[in-house]
């Protein structure tokens, strides 16, 4: 293991204050006395506090004190701080925390974004900024031609973006440029300064999967066009846009006199993983003469990868691409990204603001950044991202996501092939939707406590989601040969959600979660032996084949 491999997998504070030293400013040691590299911390013994809410509030409350006491505490405030913080969070880089998109940070992003928390440029003028606005621009040039790799020369059409918050943030900006271009179009209004026209109300629609993130919807109320406006295309047993649907809908929407605003297309969703077919959906776009974004918030670090990218054919043809490199980029939050295929969507945007860019400035040659954003004031987050890609180059980074899959595969196999369990598909990318099969209680009630039981003992943070209502389907098998599951009543749809982000976990990590998990369903699954007739109780034989029983009626 090389220096570079053990900084990837050190303790992350540890290797934020390796790189960064006390000094900043000290000389480097001599070539002939190498600093050594971190050494990495024992793993914590728990991913998460027990004790559940109530019990870690307290316990929070206790040590916090006073929040703002007559007199300062000086050192000894952070210290405490610390070793609360440590004690009572959830820990992202426990091979058993896996719930969320949520995953460890690596220790040279860390150290980055300590650095840019002590120098704090702001990201709305050049002169809070100055070289971290030109690292920005390098990153978006970077993603952009990633995303967009047959762009041509011309200064005039090149693309464009901006840091983000995240996804969520990323949508509503993509759906802004869409909703300000259908009104251009079809209501001749400039909306920047007349706003939504009162007779465009209902007439403007989105399209997006069913189980899109609930950003769309959102986006769509804070831009005035309502949730109603967006119309959820049905899925497939894989949890991907049906396309034939949505060109049915799209069909049936234009004919009732409304306007296509965007297609959304998830590449990556939330839950299972599930990439819906870009092409398609491009085409769609074209037809309706609607924008097209992709929500790769999940996904799009597949670009980093030359054996996964080709899941993303036809991102390329999208108006813009969010994505977040705090989900499977290893980035402390936040860390994400929105492109666009032509920078001149980002014109709405713009501001002339005396004290921040004035007309003269930018003739001197002082840049405008109130272009960028919906945000004034912004972290230089882009300078974490951008020394983590330096770090790892993008092989380094391809082999940390091709480990997260032969992961997620190892799982879905130990899942498959466990007696009490039932795998819902096959992975899409690293998320695992699977449930515990009980032999007495109702499957919904027996998973969704013994996840409840995990976290209360803090022993594992596992997820949890329900099955869309197309998706749900009794009977259907997957190409793979995984059985699909029941859930077509919705009583039976909840599941249970692995999702592995961390290339530090190994297979026997994922061997003990396993037997965490079946051995909690098994506490929530009890026979009441002691109030059921000697003559009422199954034996093996018939427990056996009611199990059988079982995974027939859900195949």
């Amino acid at each position: 293991m090389d220096a570079l491999d053990t900084l990837a997998g050190a303790d992350t504070l540890t290797g934020a204050r390796t790189l960064l030293g006390s000094d900043p400013s000290a000389a480097a040691p001599p070539a002939e006395q190498p600093t050594a590299p971190p050494t990495p911390q024992p793993l914590v013994s728990r991913p998460l506090p027990s004790g559940g809410p109530k019990q870690v509030a307290a316990r929070v409350r206790e040590r916090l004190g006073e929040v703002l006491p007559a007199r300062g505490l000086g050192a000894s405030a952070l210290e405490n701080l610390e070793r609360l913080l440590r004690a009572e969070s959830v820990q992202s880089r426990h091979p058993h925390t896996v719930a969320h998109l949520h995953c460890p940070t690596l220790p040279v992003a860390v150290a980055a974004d300590a650095l840019i928390a002590e120098l704090n440029p702001s990201m709305d003028s050049w002169d809070q900024s100055a070289a971290a606005c030109v690292i920005e621009d390098e990153l978006i040039d970077v993603i952009g031609r990633l995303v967009y790799p047959k762009v041509g020369s011309d200064p005039a059409n090149q693309p464009g973006g901006v840091v983000t918050s995240g996804g969520t943030e990323g949508n509503l900006l993509a759906l802004l440029f869409a909703r300000d271009e259908a009104i251009r179009r079809y209501f001749d209004v400039d909306p920047v300064h007349e706003g939504v026209p009162g007779y465009a109300a209902g007439k403007l629609v989105i399209l997006c999967s069913e189980v899109a993130h609930f950003s769309v919807a959102r986006s769509a109320a804070l831009l005035g066009l309502g949730e109603n406006a967006v119309h959820p295309v049905p899925v497939t047993a894989g949890h991907a846009l049906d396309p034939a649907e949505l060109f049915r809908l799209a069909k049936a929407l234009r004919s009732e006199g409304r306007q296509v605003v965007a297609v959304v297309a998830t590449a990556g969703t939330t839950d299972a993983g599930a990439i819906d077919p870009l092409g398609p959906c491009a085409e769609a776009a074209r037809q309706c003469g609607a924008w097209f974004h992709v929500d790769a918030a999940y996904g799009g670090p597949l670009l980093f990868s030359t054996a996964h990218a080709g899941r993303l054919a036809g991102i390329e043809e999208a108006d813009s691409v969010s994505m977040d490199l705090h989900k499977f980029g290893w980035q402390p939050i936040p860390a994400g990204l929105v492109v666009t295929k032509n920078r001149h969507a980002f014109a709405l945007a713009g501001r002339q603001v005396a004290y921040l860019s004035d007309i003269d400035d930018e003739q001197a040659g002082f840049p405008n950044l109130l272009g960028r954003s919906l945000r004034t004031t912004r972290r230089a987050d882009a300078v974490k991202m951008v020394a983590t890609l330096q770090t790892l180059g993008r092989v380094g980074l391809a082999e940390r996501i091709e480990r997260c899959f032969e992961l997620t595969a190892y799982a879905a196999a130990a899942l498959a092939g466990h007696e009490r369990f039932e795998l819902t598909l096959p992975p899409a990318l690293t998320t695992v939707l699977f449930r515990y099969v009980p032999q007495y209680g109702e499957s919904d009630q027996v998973n969704a406590a013994l996840r409840r039981r995990l976290l209360v003992d803090g022993s594992a943070v596992v997820g949890r989601t329900r099955l869309p209502h197309s998706a749900a389907l009794s009977g259907a098998e997957t190409a793979a040969g995984f059985a699909m599951a029941a859930g077509s009543d919705r009583s039976n749809a909840l599941r249970l959600k692995l999702t592995l982000l961390n290339p530090e976990t190994t297979p026997a990590d994922l061997d003990r979660l396993i037997d965490l998990i079946a051995a909690a369903g098994a506490e929530e699954d009890r026979c009441p032996e002691a109030d059921r007739p000697a003559t009422d109780r199954p034996d093996s034989s018939t427990l056996t084949s009611a199990r059988r029983t079982d995974r027939q009626g859900t195949s």
